[in-house]
């Protein structure tokens, strides 16, 4: 009976790591698209600025 407890635990631990790397992952997948969208964001503004300037 104490195996049953000790693969609950070492499952519950390794559902808990995946977990831990897929945030981490996402993350830095988050950090990456904010990159891409503020150079967007300028690219758009300069575009602007350079119509109303014409």
């Amino acid at each position: 009976m104490p195996w049953i407890i000790v693969a609950a635990v070492l499952l519950a631990t390794a559902g808990l790591l995946v977990l831990g790397v897929l945030a981490c992952r996402l993350w830095l997948d988050v950090r990456a698209l904010a990159r891409e969208v503020d150079s967007a964001s300028r690219a758009l503004a300069a575009g602007a600025r350079d119509l109303a300037g014409s």
